[in-house]
Protein backbone atom coordinates (compact mmCIF):
# COMPACT_ATOMS: atom_id res chain seq x y z
CA UNK A 1 0.00 0.00 0.00
CA UNK A 2 0.95 3.69 -0.46
CA UNK A 3 2.18 5.57 2.48
CA UNK A 4 -0.63 7.99 3.49
CA UNK A 5 1.42 10.93 2.46
CA UNK A 6 3.04 9.90 -0.11
CA UNK A 7 2.12 10.67 -3.42
CA UNK A 8 2.73 8.74 -6.18
CA UNK A 9 4.88 9.51 -9.27
CA UNK A 10 2.75 8.27 -11.92
CA UNK A 11 0.34 5.05 -12.41
CA UNK A 12 2.68 2.67 -13.25
CA UNK A 13 4.34 2.57 -9.59
CA UNK A 14 0.38 2.35 -8.65
CA UNK A 15 -0.12 -0.33 -10.59
CA UNK A 16 3.10 -2.44 -9.50
CA UNK A 17 2.03 -1.88 -5.63
CA UNK A 18 -1.50 -3.14 -5.97
CA UNK A 19 -3.44 -5.71 -5.97
CA UNK A 20 -6.25 -5.52 -8.73
CA UNK A 21 -9.59 -7.32 -8.65
CA UNK A 22 -11.92 -7.87 -11.06
CA UNK A 23 -15.71 -7.57 -9.73
CA UNK A 24 -19.10 -7.58 -10.55
CA UNK A 25 -20.04 -4.59 -9.05
CA UNK A 26 -24.24 -5.18 -9.70
CA UNK A 27 -23.52 -8.81 -8.64
CA UNK A 28 -21.38 -8.26 -5.84
CA UNK A 29 -24.02 -8.14 -2.49
CA UNK A 30 -22.77 -6.72 1.03
CA UNK A 31 -24.22 -6.92 4.42
CA UNK A 32 -26.37 -4.37 4.98
CA UNK A 33 -24.05 -1.53 7.14
CA UNK A 34 -26.22 1.08 9.31
CA UNK A 35 -25.17 4.76 8.20
CA UNK A 36 -22.06 5.75 10.53
CA UNK A 37 -22.68 9.10 12.73
CA UNK A 38 -20.27 11.36 10.63
CA UNK A 39 -22.89 10.84 7.70
CA UNK A 40 -25.63 11.74 10.22
CA UNK A 41 -26.97 15.86 9.00
CA UNK A 42 -28.35 17.96 11.05
CA UNK A 43 -31.52 19.68 9.65
CA UNK A 44 -30.97 23.08 8.12
CA UNK A 45 -32.43 26.11 10.07
CA UNK A 46 -32.22 29.80 9.97
CA UNK A 47 -34.43 32.35 8.71
CA UNK A 48 -32.93 32.29 5.52
CA UNK A 49 -33.07 28.81 4.76
CA UNK A 50 -36.39 29.10 5.35
CA UNK A 51 -37.23 32.14 3.60
CA UNK A 52 -35.94 30.56 0.70
CA UNK A 53 -37.12 26.79 1.27
CA UNK A 54 -41.07 28.82 0.85
CA UNK A 55 -40.41 30.37 -1.98
CA UNK A 56 -39.26 27.13 -3.85
CA UNK A 57 -42.25 25.40 -2.49
CA UNK A 58 -44.72 28.67 -3.54
CA UNK A 59 -42.93 28.69 -7.00
CA UNK A 60 -42.45 25.72 -7.51
CA UNK A 61 -38.82 26.04 -8.39
CA UNK A 62 -36.63 23.09 -9.76
CA UNK A 63 -33.22 22.57 -7.97
CA UNK A 64 -31.08 19.54 -7.05
CA UNK A 65 -30.71 20.65 -4.30
CA UNK A 66 -34.13 19.83 -2.95
CA UNK A 67 -34.95 17.13 -5.65
CA UNK A 68 -31.81 15.29 -4.68
CA UNK A 69 -32.41 15.90 -0.41
CA UNK A 70 -28.74 17.35 -0.54
CA UNK A 71 -27.64 17.11 2.53
CA UNK A 72 -26.09 20.78 2.04
CA UNK A 73 -29.00 22.36 1.24
CA UNK A 74 -29.20 24.44 4.36
CA UNK A 75 -25.64 25.61 4.60
CA UNK A 76 -25.17 26.24 0.41
CA UNK A 77 -28.84 28.44 0.62
CA UNK A 78 -27.47 30.74 3.45
CA UNK A 79 -24.21 31.25 1.68
CA UNK A 80 -26.44 32.09 -1.48
CA UNK A 81 -25.69 28.85 -3.72
CA UNK A 82 -28.21 26.80 -5.19
CA UNK A 83 -28.32 24.11 -8.38
CA UNK A 84 -30.77 24.04 -11.11
CA UNK A 85 -30.51 21.03 -13.83
CA UNK A 86 -31.60 21.63 -17.27
CA UNK A 87 -32.47 20.37 -20.36
CA UNK A 88 -35.54 18.32 -18.19
CA UNK A 89 -35.17 14.92 -15.98
CA UNK A 90 -35.14 12.63 -17.85
CA UNK A 91 -31.47 11.29 -18.51
CA UNK A 92 -30.65 9.18 -22.24
CA UNK A 93 -27.95 7.51 -19.91
CA UNK A 94 -27.94 5.00 -17.23
CA UNK A 95 -26.01 5.71 -15.01
CA UNK A 96 -25.89 2.68 -11.88
CA UNK A 97 -25.26 5.34 -8.96
CA UNK A 98 -27.51 8.11 -10.20
CA UNK A 99 -31.18 8.49 -9.00
CA UNK A 100 -32.03 11.16 -12.07
CA UNK A 101 -34.76 9.02 -14.45
CA UNK A 102 -33.72 7.40 -17.42
CA UNK A 103 -35.59 6.96 -20.69
CA UNK A 104 -36.89 9.20 -23.95
CA UNK A 105 -36.60 12.85 -22.75
CA UNK A 106 -39.29 15.41 -23.79
CA UNK A 107 -38.76 17.55 -26.31
CA UNK A 108 -36.31 20.70 -25.23
CA UNK A 109 -37.97 23.78 -23.58
CA UNK A 110 -36.96 26.96 -25.28
CA UNK A 111 -38.64 28.63 -22.36
CA UNK A 112 -36.78 26.96 -19.73
CA UNK A 113 -33.76 29.42 -19.93
CA UNK A 114 -35.66 32.30 -18.78
CA UNK A 115 -37.36 29.93 -16.04
CA UNK A 116 -34.38 29.01 -14.77
CA UNK A 117 -33.08 32.58 -14.68
CA UNK A 118 -36.14 33.94 -12.78
CA UNK A 119 -36.35 31.46 -10.31
CA UNK A 120 -32.57 32.46 -9.28
CA UNK A 121 -34.13 35.73 -9.16
CA UNK A 122 -36.64 35.19 -6.73
CA UNK A 123 -34.48 33.36 -4.62
CA UNK A 124 -31.98 36.33 -4.91
CA UNK A 125 -28.98 33.88 -5.84
CA UNK A 126 -25.61 35.12 -5.60
CA UNK A 127 -23.51 32.19 -7.51
CA UNK A 128 -25.57 29.40 -9.26
CA UNK A 129 -24.06 26.06 -10.17
CA UNK A 130 -26.10 24.54 -13.62
CA UNK A 131 -26.17 21.36 -14.53
CA UNK A 132 -27.96 19.03 -17.03
CA UNK A 133 -29.03 15.65 -18.13
CA UNK A 134 -27.36 14.00 -20.69
CA UNK A 135 -28.88 14.51 -24.15
CA UNK A 136 -27.46 11.97 -26.08
CA UNK A 137 -30.56 12.13 -28.30
CA UNK A 138 -30.07 15.67 -29.75
CA UNK A 139 -27.65 14.75 -32.04
CA UNK A 140 -26.60 18.09 -33.48
CA UNK A 141 -25.39 19.80 -30.80
CA UNK A 142 -26.53 17.27 -27.50
CA UNK A 143 -27.56 20.98 -25.66
CA UNK A 144 -25.15 22.58 -25.83
CA UNK A 145 -27.10 25.30 -27.42
CA UNK A 146 -29.85 25.28 -24.72
CA UNK A 147 -26.94 25.93 -21.98
CA UNK A 148 -25.54 29.04 -23.97
CA UNK A 149 -28.98 30.37 -23.76
CA UNK A 150 -29.41 29.47 -20.00
CA UNK A 151 -26.30 31.11 -19.14
CA UNK A 152 -27.23 34.26 -21.34
CA UNK A 153 -30.33 34.30 -19.55
CA UNK A 154 -29.19 33.91 -15.90
CA UNK A 155 -27.18 36.58 -16.60
CA UNK A 156 -29.44 38.95 -18.14
CA UNK A 157 -31.75 38.74 -14.81
CA UNK A 158 -29.28 38.94 -12.42
CA UNK A 159 -26.28 41.55 -13.15
CA UNK A 160 -23.24 40.54 -10.98
CA UNK A 161 -24.07 36.64 -10.69
CA UNK A 162 -21.14 33.95 -10.46
CA UNK A 163 -21.51 30.61 -12.46
CA UNK A 164 -20.91 27.41 -12.09
CA UNK A 165 -21.68 25.23 -15.36
CA UNK A 166 -21.49 21.31 -14.35
CA UNK A 167 -21.49 20.03 -18.13
CA UNK A 168 -22.00 16.15 -19.42
CA UNK A 169 -18.80 14.89 -21.79
CA UNK A 170 -20.90 15.86 -25.05
CA UNK A 171 -19.56 12.43 -26.48
CA UNK A 172 -16.16 14.44 -25.93
CA UNK A 173 -17.28 16.81 -29.40
CA UNK A 174 -15.05 19.82 -29.38
CA UNK A 175 -17.59 22.10 -31.75
CA UNK A 176 -20.14 21.29 -28.59
CA UNK A 177 -17.52 22.23 -25.62
CA UNK A 178 -16.26 25.54 -27.26
CA UNK A 179 -20.03 26.85 -27.00
CA UNK A 180 -19.48 26.70 -22.99
CA UNK A 181 -15.80 27.54 -23.27
CA UNK A 182 -16.68 30.83 -25.42
CA UNK A 183 -19.45 31.81 -23.13
CA UNK A 184 -17.12 31.33 -19.78
CA UNK A 185 -18.74 31.10 -17.21
CA UNK A 186 -17.03 31.55 -14.03
CA UNK A 187 -16.26 27.70 -13.52
CA UNK A 188 -16.65 24.96 -15.90
CA UNK A 189 -16.60 21.65 -13.72
CA UNK A 190 -17.41 17.93 -15.49
CA UNK A 191 -17.18 14.52 -12.54
CA UNK A 192 -15.19 11.88 -13.49
CA UNK A 193 -17.10 10.40 -10.67
CA UNK A 194 -15.24 6.73 -10.17
CA UNK A 195 -11.47 5.52 -11.01
CA UNK A 196 -10.88 3.81 -14.16
CA UNK A 197 -11.17 0.42 -13.28
CA UNK A 198 -14.88 1.17 -11.87
CA UNK A 199 -16.10 3.21 -14.64
CA UNK A 200 -17.69 0.37 -17.14
CA UNK A 201 -20.09 -0.55 -14.39
CA UNK A 202 -20.62 2.69 -13.03
CA UNK A 203 -21.00 4.99 -15.46
CA UNK A 204 -22.17 2.02 -18.52
CA UNK A 205 -22.25 4.72 -21.36
CA UNK A 206 -19.43 7.35 -20.11
CA UNK A 207 -15.52 6.67 -20.61
CA UNK A 208 -13.18 7.50 -18.47
CA UNK A 209 -10.37 8.77 -20.53
CA UNK A 210 -12.94 10.43 -22.34
CA UNK A 211 -14.08 12.59 -19.19
CA UNK A 212 -10.13 13.37 -19.16
CA UNK A 213 -10.09 14.17 -22.24
CA UNK A 214 -12.80 16.77 -21.78
CA UNK A 215 -11.33 18.36 -18.78
CA UNK A 216 -7.89 19.16 -20.44
CA UNK A 217 -9.58 20.63 -23.56
CA UNK A 218 -11.54 23.01 -21.64
CA UNK A 219 -8.19 24.10 -20.21
CA UNK A 220 -6.47 23.96 -23.69
CA UNK A 221 -9.45 25.65 -25.01
CA UNK A 222 -8.90 28.80 -22.39
CA UNK A 223 -10.89 28.34 -19.69
CA UNK A 224 -10.11 29.53 -16.50
CA UNK A 225 -10.96 27.66 -13.95
CA UNK A 226 -11.80 23.68 -14.13
CA UNK A 227 -13.30 21.42 -11.66
CA UNK A 228 -14.55 17.52 -11.26
CA UNK A 229 -15.42 15.28 -9.10
CA UNK A 230 -14.87 11.62 -7.23
CA UNK A 231 -17.56 9.35 -5.39
CA UNK A 232 -16.26 7.07 -2.73
CA UNK A 233 -17.22 3.71 -1.77
CA UNK A 234 -17.91 1.52 -4.48
CA UNK A 235 -15.02 -0.99 -3.97
CA UNK A 236 -11.87 1.44 -5.26
CA UNK A 237 -8.81 0.90 -3.29
CA UNK A 238 -6.97 3.83 -2.05
CA UNK A 239 -4.33 3.60 -4.74
CA UNK A 240 -6.45 4.28 -7.17
CA UNK A 241 -8.40 7.14 -5.99
CA UNK A 242 -5.05 8.86 -5.76
CA UNK A 243 -4.43 7.47 -9.40
CA UNK A 244 -7.38 9.00 -10.45
CA UNK A 245 -6.34 12.47 -8.65
CA UNK A 246 -3.04 12.13 -10.12
CA UNK A 247 -4.54 12.15 -13.57
CA UNK A 248 -7.08 14.87 -12.79
CA UNK A 249 -3.96 17.20 -11.96
CA UNK A 250 -1.87 16.26 -15.09
CA UNK A 251 -5.17 17.31 -16.90
CA UNK A 252 -4.58 20.59 -15.27
CA UNK A 253 -8.07 20.20 -12.62
CA UNK A 254 -8.10 23.17 -10.78
CA UNK A 255 -10.89 21.98 -7.97
CA UNK A 256 -11.61 18.31 -7.01
CA UNK A 257 -14.14 17.24 -4.76
CA UNK A 258 -14.38 14.23 -2.81
CA UNK A 259 -17.66 12.54 -1.10
CA UNK A 260 -18.99 9.72 -0.07
CA UNK A 261 -21.62 7.95 -2.13
CA UNK A 262 -24.69 7.23 -1.06
CA UNK A 263 -27.57 4.21 -2.76
CA UNK A 264 -30.37 6.22 -4.06
CA UNK A 265 -32.32 3.01 -4.22
CA UNK A 266 -32.48 -0.84 -4.11
CA UNK A 267 -32.03 -0.89 -7.84
CA UNK A 268 -28.86 1.26 -7.65
CA UNK A 269 -25.53 -0.20 -6.93
CA UNK A 270 -24.85 -0.98 -3.05
CA UNK A 271 -22.36 0.95 -0.97
CA UNK A 272 -19.27 -1.61 -0.35
CA UNK A 273 -17.91 0.63 2.45
CA UNK A 274 -18.38 3.83 4.42
CA UNK A 275 -15.22 6.11 4.21
CA UNK A 276 -13.88 7.33 7.35
CA UNK A 277 -13.48 11.21 8.11
CA UNK A 278 -9.33 10.42 8.39
CA UNK A 279 -9.27 9.07 5.20
CA UNK A 280 -11.03 11.77 3.32
CA UNK A 281 -8.99 14.06 5.63
CA UNK A 282 -5.85 12.55 3.90
CA UNK A 283 -7.20 13.01 0.32
CA UNK A 284 -7.03 16.51 0.92
CA UNK A 285 -4.18 16.84 2.23
CA UNK A 286 -2.64 14.74 -0.70
CA UNK A 287 -4.55 17.04 -2.96
CA UNK A 288 -3.12 20.09 -2.03
CA UNK A 289 0.32 18.49 -1.97
CA UNK A 290 -0.62 17.61 -5.66
CA UNK A 291 -0.67 21.06 -6.47
CA UNK A 292 -4.97 21.19 -6.55
CA UNK A 293 -6.37 24.77 -5.80
CA UNK A 294 -8.99 23.52 -3.55
CA UNK A 295 -10.01 19.86 -2.29
CA UNK A 296 -13.13 19.38 -0.62
CA UNK A 297 -13.14 16.26 0.63
CA UNK A 298 -15.48 14.64 3.16
CA UNK A 299 -18.50 12.27 3.67
CA UNK A 300 -21.49 14.79 2.77
CA UNK A 301 -19.21 16.54 -0.22
CA UNK A 302 -21.16 17.12 -2.81
CA UNK A 303 -20.15 18.51 -6.51
CA UNK A 304 -21.61 21.73 -5.88
CA UNK A 305 -20.60 22.03 -2.20
CA UNK A 306 -18.79 25.70 -1.10
CA UNK A 307 -18.95 26.17 -4.92
CA UNK A 308 -18.94 29.95 -4.60
CA UNK A 309 -15.46 29.78 -2.75
CA UNK A 310 -14.23 27.81 -5.87
CA UNK A 311 -14.35 30.86 -8.53
CA UNK A 312 -10.72 32.25 -6.66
Amino acid sequence: MIEQNKIPGNSTEIKENSTWHKVDLSKKKVKHQPKPKWLRVKLPIGDKYTQLRNLVDKYNLHTICTSGSCPNMGECWVEGTATFMILGNICTRSCKFCGVKTGRPDPVDWEEPEKVAKSIQIMKIKHAVLTSVDRDDLKDDMGSKLWVETIKKVREYNPGITIEALIPDFQGIHEHIDRLVNIEPEVISHNIETVRRLTKQVRIQAKYDRSLEVLKYLKDAGQRRTKSGIMLGLGEFKEEVIETMNELNEAKVDVITIGQYLQPSKKHLQVQRFITPEEFESYKEIGLKMGFRHVESSALVRSSYRAQKHIN
